[in-house]
């Protein structure tokens, strides 16, 4: 397991899809000693998209933070990211190693399937996400994964297990007993209380 993986515990920043504020986003990497930022940002405008990551890929390094790209191989290619987190409609664990090489990260989602982040760890992925843990507001209609199912993962899988879906500081605690090395928070990150 190579170092950055290591780095995959704790609070797994996700950026909140919107036009970003590199100010709030710094806040948050210190605040919270984030060790890995993944950059979601669901636009057409591959123009945004490039100067936003760039932007993230340099505040990142500034604050030895892992920098993973929702989606897109292509841009985590341009922009030197650290890896690449994938959805069950995006490209193969394969494909991804093959544009970004041996040592990028790649994730993988595996909602609440055994089975897939089993297939994904036999094909190399970094790290699996499983989830929604909890009723999560960015995707409300997202199927929900229990916590046994991460218990049972955390015991047959060696890569990092990553929780994803309404976790925020008043449940993370739960997901990570249960056997999450890192658990993935949008809202409770970004979201201001006043």
């Amino acid at each position: 397991m190579s170092n950055s993986v290591e780095k995959i515990r704790g609070i797994y920043a996700i950026t909140p899809n919107q036009i970003l504020d590199i100010k709030l986003i710094e806040q948050v990497i210190t605040q919270h000693s984030i060790g890995i930022l993944q950059y979601r940002h669901k636009t057409n405008n591959t123009e945004v998209k490039l100067n936003e990551a760039q932007q993230l890929r340099q505040l990142c390094s500034e604050h030895n933070t892992l920098f993973i790209i929702n989606d897109d191989i292509n841009l985590a290619q341009k922009v030197n990211a650290d890896g690449v987190h994938l959805g069950k409609e995006d490209a193969s664990i394969a494909t991804a190693r093959q544009h970004l090489g041996e040592n990028a990260i790649i994730g993988v989602s595996c909602y609440n399937d055994l089975k897939l982040a089993q297939s994904a760890e036999q094909q190399g992925a970094s790290y699996v996400a499983f989830g929604a843990l909890f009723i999560s507001s960015t995707k409300p209609g997202a199927p929900v994964c229990s916590l046994d199912i991460v218990t049972q993962a955390k015991q047959t899988l060696n890569i990092p297990i990553v929780g994803i879906g309404g976790i925020d500081f008043n449940n993370q605690q739960q997901a990570i007993n249960a056997g999450c090395d890192s658990v993935a928070m949008i809202n409770a990150l970004f979201q201001s209380n006043g």
